[in-house]
């Protein structure tokens, strides 16, 4: 289902408004993804992640039963590099806040949910996947069903999260699925360097859009830049309006 908008504010053509792949997809159910009370492990590379991938399914999953293990990589410092307003001190408190309004807006039972902070340099994962790898197999036990990030989704560190985590998923043998997240931004001339083959759809009610829309809007540091110093939003206007698709896609 394609967002439909006024000719003068069209988004540019990308994956996720373009691609007639979409249309495609094969549908699969979220109870088909795990077993019945089988743990969720969810690697957010930086605070947002975790909505931005998969806030429609964890809802779902939540609902089935499932309970969540969150690993936070990084604090997500590094997005204003310069900027006196968001410092990266001030970033390291406050983003991991808004992870945490994103988080009660879905609907998740805070109370519930085993968060652990992996404290890791922002923007340079890829020098670390050893100790990454490490450290998310550390968290793993028998019985769990990893979510990461796609292992080529374009972003440094959503990248070596990817890497790492199929390499711990490997180590602990337990099963692992892939989501994209800036890929789907990518002009429309790039779908083809999706793996499709792997894509399936989960589709979300009209509230499960909805709150993963409203969660989004919960990291405050991150949907306006800084022009003077070309920092761009890292929730620009086409994440936003991608959040509110009534599907999710998992690489299987």
């Amino acid at each position: 289902m394609k967002t439909l908008l006024a000719p003068c504010t069209r988004l540019p053509a990308q994956v996720w408004n373009s691609a007639p792949q979409l249309q495609h997809v094969p549908l699969i159910s979220p109870a088909s993804l795990l077993p019945p009370g089988a743990r969720v492990v969810l690697i957010a590379p930086h605070p947002g992640d975790e909505v931005v991938m998969c806030g429609g399914l964890l809802q779902l999953l939540d609902k089935l039963g499932h309970p969540l293990q969150l690993l936070s990589i990084t604090d997500g410092s590094a997005s204003h590099p310069g900027s006196r307003r968001w410092s990266a001190q001030r970033l390291s408190v406050f983003r991991p806040q808004e992870s945490v309004e994103a988080l009660r807006r879905l609907g998740l039972p805070l109370h519930h949910l085993q968060w652990i902070r992996g404290g890791f340099p922002d923007s340079a994962l890829d020098e670390y996947e050893t100790e990454l790898t490490q450290f998310i197999a550390r968290y793993l036990r028998p019985g769990d069903v990893l979510f990461s990030t796609w292992r080529n989704d374009g972003n440094v560190d959503h990248d070596a999260v990817g890497r790492a985590s199929l390499l711990a998923a490997a180590q602990c043998q337990v099963p692992v699925y892939e989501l994209a997240v800036r890929a789907w931004h990518w002009p429309a001339g790039e779908q083809a360097r999706l793996p499709w083959h792997r894509a399936r759809k989960i589709r979300l009610d009209t509230w499960a859009a909805a709150r993963k829309s409203h969660a989004t809007h919960a990291y405050a540091s991150q949907l306006q830049g800084e022009p003077a110093l070309g920092i761009k939003p890292s929730l620009p206007r086409a994440i936003l309006e991608r959040m509110r698709q009534p599907y999710e896609i998992v690489f299987v």
